[in-house]
């Protein structure tokens, strides 16, 4: 009898910790903030301090996209030094920047708004996923304000969050959108990926930028897509990994816009900062257009 009663003390005790242990992660998960329950959001629209007055948006203009690496350099083991990458940022000298795994800390400086800060960009920035350091997704750097900052969620896997940012700058000629993304690793996830990113709005209508790191490690399904539906480089240059690059992870895509030089950017400083090279293309903004699917700039 006293064995019974013992035994259903223990189990007793057993339950209550249990319940106490999952009250607990209630607790920790309602006491986060709001967005790092909710990914993918917006977490951050700014401008400079001061910003320098240049008018309307170039007609010609320098874009890039960057895969930053959380900051740690080319191998991923290094504590983060967000300095190095934006020294590259500085190199580049482009109007408008796609960055992917960008780390915003849950604690002290915030890098990703220091560095636009020190180099006058304008700055969205869009949260993939919680990081056990704090958030990680993607950002836009631009010369000029944006407006419509919006977010596409593109987690068709449970294994990878993944999302798509655009953005809206309007120009003599009409509005330039801008969509900046991180696909995922596997072949049909990233076909999804495509197909849903081609029949969005920002790229139905007029100009559009599509730039990121596009996971384009071979050629499959997601990337003959794109090639065929989007103005593409023929030769796109090695971006991964950077210290001495074989893959064309790294591309920026367009439609209704005039595409010039396209190369890596491979400085020495480059192959250091992180585990990918920026891409820059120069690209000719139309002096209007049509809005036809697949129209070229007039």
């Amino acid at each position: 009898m006293a064995v019974r009663r013992k035994n259903r003390q223990t189990l007793t005790a057993l339950r209550r910790e249990k319940a106490g242990r999952a009250a607990q992660r209630v607790r920790e998960v309602l006491t986060r903030p709001a967005a790092s329950r909710a990914a993918p959001y917006l977490g951050l629209v700014r401008a400079p301090t001061s910003p320098t007055e240049l008018g309307p948006m170039r007609k010609r203009l320098s874009v890039a996209t960057y895969n930053v690496h959380r900051w740690t350099g080319r191998n991923g083991r290094s504590p983060p030094d967000p300095a190095q990458a934006g020294f590259v940022i500085s190199e580049l000298r482009a109007d408008v920047i796609a960055l992917q795994e960008v780390l915003r800390p849950n604690r002290g400086e915030d890098p990703l708004e220091a560095i636009a800060e020190t180099l006058g960009f304008h700055v969205a920035f869009a949260c993939t996923r919680a990081h056990k350091r704090g958030e990680l997704g993607n950002a836009i750097l631009s010369r000029w304000p944006m407006r419509a900052v919006s977010v596409l969620d593109l987690s068709f896997s449970r294994v990878e969050r993944r999302l798509a940012m655009a953005a809206q700058f309007p120009f003599d000629g009409g509005v330039l959108d801008v969509v900046a993304t991180h696909l995922a690793l596997g072949d049909r996830t990233r076909r999804l990926q495509v197909r849903s990113l081609l029949d969005h709005p920002y790229l139905q209508g007029g100009p559009t930028l599509l730039l990121g790191d596009m996971n384009a490690w071979r050629q499959c399904k997601a990337t003959q897509i794109l090639d065929d539906e989007l103005h593409h480089n023929q030769d796109w240059p090695a971006s991964f990994p950077a210290a001495r690059p074989v893959l064309a992870l790294d591309r920026i895509y367009t439609r209704g816009v005039g595409v010039g030089k396209v190369e890596a950017h491979q400085s020495r400083a480059a192959r250091s900062a992180s585990d990918h090279l920026p891409v820059v293309a120069q690209v000719d903004l139309p002096v209007r257009y049509s809005g036809r699917r697949g129209a070229r700039p007039a």
